[in-house]
């Protein structure tokens, strides 16, 4: 994972301006570079590539197999939501990259008289935590809606440097 000092300073400018129109400024979904099968916004996020043809990365691939097996089951299939969980797909828009991180990692609760919400921690999970990008950028991928539901059709190869990453990752 890349973590950049400029990530944070963006999203505190956008939060200084103000609102959903100043984050409109802010590029999140445009891939600005790749570097080793991974693509990064100009910010050095993660994000999603996808093809003309609808071939997407490996991230976005591998997400979708992620977020299916640890995250569909309260947050609804594809990340549209369900009647127990919130729908992902746009928080992974419109939340900033370390937010997300951070809620994933260490959950949230939101109780009060307006609502009753508690994410669970999953700090702990390597099927989530070695995985973390990889379903950020497809929920990302489906919150911009440039992939559709259901398995994506095509994808790249997992390259050379994702597969060391992810060996690393499990202590493998």
């Amino acid at each position: 994972m890349k973590f950049t000092v400029s990530v944070l300073a963006a999203g505190l400018a956008v939060a200084a301006l103000g609102g959903p129109a100043a984050a409109q400024e802010v590029d999140n979904l445009t891939a600005a570079y790749e570097e080793g099968g991974r693509y990064y916004t100009e910010d050095d996020v993660p994000t999603y590539n996808v093809g003309e043809d609808g071939t997407v990365d490996w991230l976005t691939y591998s997400g979708f197999r992620r977020y299916h097996s640890e995250c569909h089951v309260c947050h609804g299939p594809e990340g549209e939501g369900s009647s127990y969980a919130p729908a992902l797909k746009e928080s992974a828009v419109d939340m900033d990259y370390y937010d997300f991180l951070d809620v994933v990692t260490n959950g949230r609760q939101k109780v009060n008289a307006a609502e009753n919400s508690v994410m669970p921690a999953f700090g702990d999970n390597p099927n989530v935590m070695c995985y973390i990008d990889d379903i950020y950028v497809y929920l990302k991928a489906r919150g911009a809606d440039v992939v559709p539901r259901g398995r994506p059709g095509g994808r790249e190869d997992k390259s050379d440097d994702i597969r060391a990453a992810e060996e690393a990752c499990l202590g493998m």
